[in-house]
């Protein structure tokens, strides 16, 4: 049995060049999420939008629960001019992200409380965007970083998105009481530069080898079916010849199912609660960063010297027990020491988890097969996130909010029984 990193050796694998560029395209990842989830619920409450209504909202991202579909498209079609002078990757990845900044400055030119359908239109569209700058950035990951560092690179993706969304999240509620929205919203698109920046100055992965189901088609197949089942088959055929592949999509979808009912709702609470914008931007800037690094650094750490399934196990029961912790808020009502308290605990073991998960989302990826796999993986943990939590609004205004984060506690369980029974079932090699 190989036995487990020193703790100082996972450290040193941050210091990696290729480590800090994934920090900051996991910004520019992170960003675009809040903008159209809790920021953008924030926004819906201030219109005087209903909880159930801001909880349909949530629909407005299902293209990251459907990015699979055109991720065979980024996989393997040229940007016309950019792939020539960029790359693969690289020429996706600029247009993608000029899409996005695009996108957010027509959402902020809308009014919800006038127009909800073109509101929701609107965050439609960048979150289309966003799930096509993902597919990138994590195909563009894994390709980038040897095996070994795929638990530190989830780490920094997962540290460079809590950022992206601390600005969407915190710098965002901090700068509406000083500027509108829409306001808000068009400085958030000028953000998307940090992503822009990081991927002209980044290398182009190298090309890889083609592989997989594809690889044996005949020699005499028309290079238009040829390219149609290399691009959109294959990738899919590869993957479901796994041990268990049905139970593994299953897993991916419950293991944040509690987390993502908690996220809908966690700003129309506080609000709820009395907490002023400014309250609760200050303790997600000082508490929330802090717990955020802490627990990303923390996971990819587990994730090195332990493996992946069981640092799986261990995020997974903490981030449900954080989900008490809103329950203990909603009990003692508006303090702010306890409001310190319940953003650092949701922080630290959302990060926690969040890179245990993208290791190992990241661990299930054929190489031939990057971008559409992945895109696979995460669409099923968006359909949690974004579909399934939908309900979140309606539940929160037919009980108290006690006995709503109970709810969000006890629909992570699934989630850990079914790893726990994978464990066994479908022993893992020793270094999983």
């Amino acid at each position: 049995m190989t036995p487990p990193a020193a703790w100082s050796e996972a450290a040193k694998v941050y210091l990696d060049r290729r480590l800090i560029a994934v920090l900051f395209l996991g910004f520019s990842s992170g960003l675009p999420l809040l903008l159209v989830f809790s920021t953008l619920s924030l926004w819906l409450k201030d219109e005087g939008i209903s909880k159930t209504m801001i909880g349909l909202f949530a629909l407005v991202r299902t293209p990251y629960t459907f990015k699979f579909l055109w991720a065979p498209l980024i996989d393997r079609v040229p940007v016309p001019v950019l792939t020539a002078l960029l790359g693969r990757r690289r020429a996706w990845a600029v247009a993608s992200q000029v899409a996005l900044m695009a996108a957010i400055l027509g959402l902020a030119s809308t009014s919800p409380g006038l127009d909800s359908a073109m509101t929701a239109l609107l965050a439609l569209v960048v979150a289309f965007a966003s799930a096509s700058q993902d597919i990138v950035i994590d195909a563009y990951r894994i390709e980038i970083l040897e095996e070994r560092q795929q638990g530190a690179g989830a780490a920094m993706i997962v540290n460079g998105y809590r950022f992206g969304m601390l600005a969407a999240g915190a710098g965002a509620i901090s700068l509406a009481d000083i500027l509108s929205w829409s306001q808000v919203y068009a400085v958030m698109a000028g953000l998307v530069v940090v992503g822009l920046a990081t991927v002209l100055l980044s290398p182009e992965p190298r090309e890889p080898a083609a592989g997989g189901v594809g690889a044996d088609a005949d020699a005499g197949r028309l290079a238009a079916v040829g390219w149609l089942y290399d691009a959109v088959v294959a990738p899919f055929a590869q993957f479901m010849r796994r041990d268990g592949w049905v139970f593994i999509l299953l897993f991916i979808m419950l293991y944040k199912l509690g987390d993502a009912y908690l996220g809908v709702m966690a700003n129309p609470f506080y609000v709820e609660m009395g907490f002023t914008k400014q309250e609760i931007a200050a303790v997600s800037k000082v508490f929330g960063l802090g717990a955020t690094i802490v627990g990303g650094l923390l996971g990819g750490a587990i994730v090195y010297r332990h493996g992946i399934r069981r640092a799986l196990l261990v995020c997974g029961v903490l981030m449900a027990a954080s989900n008490l912790v809103f329950a203990a808020q909603a009990a003692v009502g508006h303090s702010v020491p306890m409001l310190m308290l319940t953003i650092a605990v949701e922080n630290l073991t959302g990060g926690m988890g969040t890179a245990a998960f993208v290791a190992y989302l990241s661990s299930l990826c054929d190489v031939a097969y990057t971008a559409t796999q992945y895109a696979l993986l995460s669409s099923f943990m968006a359909f949690a996130r974004d579909v399934l939590s939908a309900s979140s609004g309606w539940l929160a205004d037919q009980v108290d909010w006690v006995a709503f984060f109970l709810i969000s506690t006890a629909l992570a369980v699934p989630g850990l029984v079914l790893l726990m029974w994978m464990m066994r079932r479908f022993p893992a090699p020793e270094a999983d």
